[in-house]
């Protein structure tokens, strides 16, 4: 332990000395106001890029009552990819290792065996050349993988083999598996590969990269088919994002007037969030948006308002592909999660009642993920164990050893 007690008191003083100048309830009113006036449509530069679909509102539902309701979708299925991170060698190469996962509910072991694996490579050393375009079974043909060299780069080497082997995979394994999802398909995270399309305004090397290599936008073409596979199936496809980040909406609404809010979810919770006299939030009753046309941030380079030329090849209208989302405010873990689908299919009103009935009934049961997601999740995910375990194995295969760092040296051992 470094901090003392007095410690401990010292920075609670210099904390008590900040002032935001605005309290909680501020902030509500000034969300309130955000939600009325500037989200139907909401303009940047004269572009609609977040559009309501149907009546724009915020409704609630009994967390017990929602627990309860029937599923519309008899059966579900969950997808998720995770990878080792990023890990740089002392002979140049850098390297991630991805690993998608299926997970169906009620369950299918057989399918919860399968795996698509996807290791990318990347090295500066021209005569370096390890793609194998053939994919490699394993596991007496459960298990599929195969090596994918990265475009070269002068930097964001990490960015790029993390991305092509995230995404990658998961598509891959998605499209392979897609005639066994009878109901519905429930990614773990976005419907497209936002770690790529955020190239576009990340930076200038990646924005080239990302429209003139043909590696990442196979990968972006992968998703575009997936979506045309599951509507020609009349299967819905959704994205469930635990997590977001993003400030497109918060960034385009600090244009107009005073935004406090850090990102998009901490706005959406100011909007959805209920409290009582006292000011205690009520964490009896979710509460959740309509659903929106998002042309913001990464939803843009899919939207009918994009000039960015990937040379995708589609066979559905233009609009089927936009991003549509509503989200979600769990009080009891004061979590807001936004839930993505293709407007292919939440066009259709009776279904996209149905989409937001049956995430709604999921995270009221099980204070988080709907299960499909959750079972997903463990079955892609590699622990921080298995990384360790699979990077010692790569020193010993290039017999090269991880460029270390301090933290290395300063963590190891440490439980975080």
């Amino acid at each position: 332990m470094t901090l003392d007690p007095v410690h401990f008191d010292g920075i609670a003083r210099l904390a008590g000395r900040i002032e935001s100048g605005v309290d909680a309830s501020d902030h509500r009113d000034l969300a309130g106001t955000v939600w009325a006036d500037f989200l139907d449509p909401l303009y940047h530069e004269g572009t609609p890029i977040l559009e309501p679909l149907g009546d724009q509102r915020c409704r609630l539902v009994d967390v017990e009552d929602a627990a309860l309701m029937e599923s519309p979708f008899p059966t579900q299925h969950g997808l998720d990819s995770g990878t080792i991170n990023p890990t740089t060698f002392k002979n140049g190469l850098v390297i991630d290792v991805a690993q998608a996962a299926m997970a169906a509910v009620p369950s299918d072991l057989d399918l919860h065996r399968g795996r698509t694996i996807v290791s990318t490579v990347h090295s500066n050393d021209g005569t370096v050349d390890v793609t194998e375009d053939d994919w490699s079974l394993f596991d007496a043909g459960y298990g599929r993988g195969r090596i994918l060299q990265a475009p070269r780069v002068d930097r964001f080497e990490q960015t790029v083999v993390h991305a092509l082997a995230l995404y990658l995979a998961e598509s891959t394994h998605a499209k392979l598996n897609a005639d066994v999802v009878e109901d519905l398909l429930i990614l773990d995270g976005p419907i497209y590969p936002t770690g790529l399309l955020k190239w576009t305004d990340q930076d200038p090397t990646l924005a080239e990269l990302l429209v003139e290599d043909e590696r990442p936008r196979d990968v972006v073409q992968h998703y575009v088919d997936l979506v045309e596979r599951f509507v020609q199936r009349d299967v819905p496809l959704v994205g469930f994002v635990k997590s977001t980040a993003s400030k497109a909406i918060t960034r385009t609404v600090r244009r107009k007037s005073a935004a406090p809010w850090v990102n998009d979810a901490a706005l959406f919770e100011q909007i959805l969030q209920r409290t009582d006299d006292d000011g205690e939030t009520d964490t009896d009753v979710l509460t959740f948006t309509n659903w929106f046309v998002s042309r913001a941030g990464a939803d843009c380079p899919l939207s009918v308002e994009s000039d960015l030329d990937l040379d995708l090849t589609k066979e559905l209208g233009p609009e089927a592909y936009e991003v549509t989302f509503f989200v979600v405010y769990d009080p009891r873990e004061e979590l807001v999660y936004r839930v993505e689908a293709p407007y292919a299919f939440t066009r259709d009103e009776a279904l996209r009642e149905e989409l937001t009935m049956q995430i709604v009934s999921d995270v009221a049961a099980r204070t988080g993920p709907p299960l499909a997601v959750e079972k997903a999740d463990e079955l892609a995910r590699i622990s921080r164990q298995e990384k360790a375990a699979l990077q010692r194995q790569l020193e010993e295969t290039f017999s090269s050893d991880r460029q270390r760092e301090y933290n290395d040296v300063r963590w190891e051992g440490a439980e975080f």
